[in-house]
């Protein structure tokens, strides 16, 4: 296949809130040859034409501040579809969550059937990623940050710090944290717990579970990239104590930032542990303790990871390649489809 790849990558461009994964996948593409990527707008989406559309987080698709707003935007996707599907637009979609999102709507819930119904296909992060049976997909490992935080002075680590950086939300576990650290009985220990929560009331229960120690500080807050890198490059240990975790971002920023962590034992992060080299990913079972928090301290400090982890699988360059071959892919697929179409209806 041959001629210009056009792709519309859906997110918007100039946000300064815009996660870094889609950034840097977008430059990557960019840097190969015959490949087109543009940005989302409304307008453009359903408008311009392109060859292949790039979805991550669809729900947000169909999400608005007003109910109005989200009404509209649901039409809005309705129609993007029907598009996709009457102009031969080959869907891709990277899957970062295992489970569909929580608190949305039923019209949100037939959207996103629907477009896992026209999605042609799949790229998925890890090999333990469960796809449909018979549904092409692709693995690409999440690339790492370290190009995207090199342009950030790093800060003199501040011993005995646990810290957690990046977006608050429910299922993260920051609440488990903040109870498990008041009973670290290790001396000279402190706790910092940066990132926007998703509400106030997740903010005002932060404050409560810490009851006023001295040693426990909150910077709750959206991080601009230049705090996010402070906060982790001070931490002794970095702590990521999700109920569940598969995609973490914030797992690969603290080792891009060649600094140890603390998340959750399973599939996913056991393989990552023997991928990055001993003594950079710490492992937990169950709800984080003190003693979790304990141990994990003191192997870093008794058996301190050397050199750097070995982010070599997760370079951006073969990241776009895959990519590319995947968006060739989906697109021979769709017009396999439509010239089998064309030959059944000759006969």
């Amino acid at each position: 296949m041959s001629g210009t790849l056009r792709v519309l990558q859906v997110f918007p461009a100039g946000r300064s809130t815009t996660n870094p994964y889609l950034v840097m996948l977008a430059d990557a593409l960019r840097g190969h040859d015959g490949v087109e990527v543009s940005n989302f707008t409304w307008r453009s989406s359903l408008l311009s034409s392109y060859d292949v559309v790039h979805l991550h987080w669809p729900e947000n698709l169909g999400s608005g501040h007003s109910p109005l707003k989200r009404v509209v935007r649901q039409v809005l996707t309705l129609l993007l579809v029907v598009k996709w599907r009457l102009s031969r637009t080959a869907v891709v979609r990277t899957l970062h969550n295992v489970h569909p999102p929580t608190g949305i709507s039923r019209r949100e819930r037939g959207l996103l059937r629907l477009i896992d119904r026209v999605t042609d296909h799949f790229i998925i992060l890890n090999v333990h990623t469960p796809v449909t049976r018979g549904r092409p997909a692709t693995l690409v490992p999440h690339g790492h940050y370290r190009g995207w935080f090199d342009r950030h002075a790093r800060s003199e680590l501040v011993r005995g710090q646990f810290g957690f950086a990046g977006l608050i939300r429910g299922y993260k576990g920051v609440e488990q944290l903040v109870t498990a650290f008041r009973s670290v009985a290790q001396a000279e220990t402190s706790l910092l717990v940066a990132g926007n929560p998703s509400s106030p009331d997740l903010a005002r229960d932060l404050r409560e579970l810490a009851g006023g120690a001295g040693n426990i500080r909150f910077d709750l807050r959206f991080l601009p990239d230049e705090d996010l890198v402070r906060v982790i490059g001070t931490s002794e240990l970095v702590v990521l104590p999700y109920r569940f975790m598969h995609n973490s971002g914030g797992l690969l920023a603290a080792l891009s930032l060649e600094r140890p962590v603390l998340v959750p034992r399973n599939e996913v992060t056991t393989d990552m542990a023997v991928e990055v080299g001993p003594g950079w990913v710490h492992l937990f079972d169950g709800d984080l303790s003190a003693q979790d928090l304990e141990s994990a301290l003191r192997s870093v400090r008794d058996t301190p990871p050397t050199g750097a982890p070995d982010l070599s699988a997760r370079g951006w360059r073969e990241a776009g390649s895959l990519h590319v071959q995947a968006y060739r892919s989906a697109l021979a697929l769709v017009r396999g489809r439509r010239a089998n179409a064309r030959g059944t209806g000759t006969r």
